[in-house]
């Protein structure tokens, strides 16, 4: 997993409320079980007409938002069914920080297993964020994980919370198997423990115990 620790990049505004894992990315495009690919259907039914065409009115179809990668919405972010290509889909568009009033529980965890960092904020907070995103280009958002701050165009410094744990998993670039590898030296010494201890809990312990009983 990619370590997140300063981005400074675009921020797209989404002034809407409740989007879904649905509308993130349409049941019809979960056929897959990679992680890439999946950045053209984000937001499918909102970034294309039914002919296939693109809707020019949606955010992310025009510039500078084609390139963003921080997105700002509003209150419950990601809910819906729990599917984990709805992260999967916006990391492959390029979206690392989704900051909004709150998010679904499942969709919150998925974001930070994938290194997407979800940020919550009060919604006038996300307001003028929205407000500086809209000035295009030339008004980046820069998010500092180390320091816990969102920082605007305008250099005033927001304070965010996040797990300690989740945070130092982002910051190291570490999934749960890495963070579980991690430990392996201590694993080894509980399981010879273990094998010591309680042979027969060891397969080859437990046959011939087997045996034994015949």
């Amino acid at each position: 997993m990619k370590a997140f620790t300063t981005l400074t990049g675009i921020a797209a505004p989404l002034p809407l409320s409740n989007v879904d894992t649905d509308k993130i990315i349409p049941a019809r495009h979960l056929k897959t079980i990679e992680r890439t690919g999946l950045g053209k259907h984000l937001f499918d039914t909102l970034r294309y007409n039914a002919d296939g065409s693109e809707n020019p009115e949606f955010v992310l179809n025009r510039e500078p938002y084609r390139h963003a990668e921080v997105l700002i919405a509003y209150e419950n972010f990601g809910c819906g069914s729990s599917r984990e290509h709805a992260p999967w889909a916006l990391l492959d568009f390029g979206i690392r920080c989704v900051i909004a009033p709150d998010f679904a529980d499942i969709f919150h965890g998925n974001s930070f297993k994938n290194g997407i960092l979800p940020i919550k904020l009060p919604r006038e907070i996300c307001e003028q964020l929205m407000d500086d995103a809209r000035l295009g280009a030339n008004a980046r958002v820069t998010i500092d994980l180390e320091r816990q701050v969102v920082v605007r165009p305008n250099g005033e410094e927001i304070p965010f919370e996040v797990d300690p744990l989740r945070r130092h998993m982002l910051l190291e670039g570490l999934d749960e198997i890495d963070q579980t590898m991690a430990h392996t030296a201590a694993i080894g010494t509980y399981e010879a423990m273990q094998a010591s201890d309680k042979p027969w809990l060891a397969g080859p312990g437990t046959t011939a115990l087997m045996d034994t009983a015949r």
